[in-house]
């Protein structure tokens, strides 16, 4: 016999369980049931954990994660002042920028576009920009009057390789008279420009970023030498930007604006984290009602087994004996439910792009368009953590659903039921 009692009553109770076909069947639901909802949970958390390591790798690659801009006047020795923005800790590279808003004019067709003048080299440092280029070279912004525009920006405008466009971009507050009337209504500055690059990234990067070459549009805004508008700064760790920003900012001898990723695209992580909240609260209510289904089981075998526990308990079985013994008769459901679930859950996560990817050709459609998001594909990252977490969680609603049926077990009183028989 086995050791201890409990034990082996329950293994002979879900044994003799498999010739009753209906509390057969509502056993087996009741650990599909748990199974699909330990599969979903593992599989919907892995998802997210891709959406933000997709956010992280890819979209703020190209994103600067913090910019310093200087407060009504350019910042002066940029060198200087990134000389002592990287010496903060976290900070990995510091690039000079000027961002302007303005518009590209092509044959009667106008275009708002974001301008940023950036170094060539320093660019490269804290922004992937290049890796996204389809069409020309990088190195070739060192060319006068040349520009690199987003695959958005060319699809609207019609614009090719060798093209020439008008850049209209509004004169710079620092460059107008006060006494001037014309500071209320500024003649915009009209350049020239060659296209000798376009980038293909996904989403609204391409439909209104557009490069130059920094000393091009210092010269062209009228910056006195080695004057910037601001820094780009990238950081070691994306998700602690705001202070890192903050706490190199402080260093500045040069009142700055300062901002980050999260400005702009803060509602990106906010909108993963609500979605992973919502849906981990729904599926673990589905968890929740696929292990109450074990009451049902449980109750249907106090039932059946009244006469068998009154006998147990005439033999000087203790009530905690006979609780047990249905404890883990209906936790053994949990068990098996939970361990099929996080087996083909864990299978499904490390998976799922791959799958995602064959329904996509099988039914010749796409889930995700570059076009509107910043990727094509359907990401995931699998997280031990949420495994863990979302094992523990479902053995703990199995087991709490034993409770009740198990101490109803202990309430039997065996001279009422032998009395029956």
């Amino acid at each position: 016999m086995f050791k201890p009692l409990s034990l082996f009553i329950a293994l002979r109770y879900v044994r003799s369980r498999q010739s009753n076909g209906f509390a057969s069947f509502i056993s087996a639901s009741s650990t599909i049931g748990i199974a699909l909802g330990v599969m979903v949970l593992i599989v919907v958390l892995s998802a997210m954990n891709g959406f933000e390591k997709a956010l992280a790798d890819k979209l703020l690659s190209v994103i600067p994660h913090g910019q310093l801009i200087g407060v009504n006047t350019p910042i002066p020795q940029w060198q200087k002042k990134a000389s002592q923005v990287l010496k903060s800790p976290h900070i990995v590279a510091v690039a000079p920028i000027i961002n302007e808003s303005g518009m590209m004019q092509y044959k009667g067709e106008v275009k708002g576009v974001e301008l940023k003048g950036v170094d060539l080299k320093l660019e490269t440092q804290v922004s992937s920009i290049k890796d996204y280029i389809t069409q020309g070279q990088w190195d070739d912004l060192s060319l006068k009057n040349s520009i690199i525009i987003g695959a958005g920006v060319a699809k609207k405008l019609q614009l090719s390789l060798g093209d020439s466009v008008q850049l209209l971009l509004p004169q710079g507050v620092h460059l107008s008279n006060s006494n001037s009337v014309h500071q209320r209504f500024p003649i915009p500055l009209t350049k020239q420009v060659n296209v000798v690059g376009i980038f293909k990234f996904g989403g609204i990067v391409d439909d209104i970023n557009v490069y130059m070459s920094f000393q091009s549009v210092s010269d062209f805004m009228g910056y006195n030498l080695n004057e910037s508008q601001g820094l780009s700064v990238k950081v070691d760790n994306v998700f602690k930007a705001p202070l890192i920003i903050r706490e190199a900012a402080y260093k500045l001898d040069h009142y700055v604006y300062v901002s980050d990723w999260t400005n702009e695209q803060g509602h990106l992580f906010n909108d993963i984290q609500l979605v992973r909240l919502v849906m981990y609260i729904v599926l673990i209510i589905v968890i929740a009602v696929a292990s109450f289904n074990i009451v049902s089981t449980l109750i249907m075998a106090v039932n059946d087994k009244k006469s068998d526990i009154a006998i147990l308990k005439t033999m000087g079985a203790s009530s905690l004996t006979i609780m047990y013994s249905f404890v883990i008769q209906g936790f053994i459901n949990g068990v098996l439910g939970v361990t099929l679930g996080a087996i083909s859950g864990i299978y499904l996560a490390n998976n799922l792009t791959h799958i995602i990817r064959e329904i996509e050709v099988l039914f010749k459609t796409k889930f995700l368009s570059a076009d509107i998001y910043f990727i094509d594909f359907l990401p995931s990252d699998l997280h031990y953590s949420d495994v863990y977490i979302t094992v523990l969680t479902a053995l703990s609603l199995s087991l709490i659903a034993t409770i009740y049926p198990a101490w109803r077990a202990t309430k039997i009183e065996p001279a009422q039921v032998l009395g029956q028989i």
